[in-house]
């Protein structure tokens, strides 16, 4: 399973947002890294500009360049506004909506819980963290006191962050279900995936 496995802080820094989860040092440095400290840096040309957001959305949602590229032209295949789709489409991996029904603290966690097949869908164990959940599919930790304690002791550490609304959870069964697609507004990007579309679009 490829993943980024470099500097996550100087990763976070560099776009000024918690990449990967809760970053003291972040709270701390919240300019970009290097020698010249918060010193300010040169302006960006339109493709450059494209560039950054295409990377804040692709570490925020721990994909490899390769895979994300496949997320953009599965999305230019689809009715609809394309960066819209595309949102959609990484917003509904279900290494996502494990992290989003708080069965793991972060992303990263959620797709390596997936990948050891502690998760299952509509009953049958899934180990794709790229595995593409549709409306009313159920998604539930393994009936497995390894998987069961896994899931209680980080929904534990999640109670902070709330359920989307277009997700219900249960959580004395461990089930999830996804009740509707999450529309942009809901989903709110942390980057303008109008520019990340322009850029692969060039």
């Amino acid at each position: 399973m490829a993943r980024y496995t470099g500097p996550r802080t100087r990763i976070s820094r560099r776009f000024g947002i918690p990449m990967f989860g809760p970053d003291k040092y972040l709270e701390r440095r919240n300019y970009g890294p290097g020698v010249h400290g918060p010193k300010s840096r040169r302006k960006h040309t339109d493709y450059g500009l494209g560039l950054i957001e295409k990377q804040k959305l692709r570490y925020f949602y721990g994909l490899m360049e390769k895979q994300f590229r496949g997320v953009y032209e599965k999305a230019l295949k689809r009715r609809g506004v394309t960066g819209e789709q595309m949102l959609q489409i990484l917003e509904t991996r279900l290494d996502n909506i494990v992290y989003h029904l708080g069965f793991a603290t972060t992303r990263a966690a959620a797709r390596q819980m997936v990948a050891h097949g502690h998760v299952k869908v509509n009953g049958r164990k899934v180990s794709i963290p790229s595995f593409a959940v549709k409306v009313n599919d159920v998604i539930e930790a393994k009936d497995h006191n390894v998987s069961k304690q896994l899931a209680t002791k980080n929904m534990e550490l999640s109670t902070s962050r709330t359920i989307p609304e277009w997700l219900t959870l249960d959580k004395a069964a461990f089930k999830g279900t996804l009740i509707r697609i999450p529309t942009r507004a809901e989903i709110q990007p942390i980057a303008n995936e109008q520019a990340v579309v322009e850029f692969y679009s060039r």
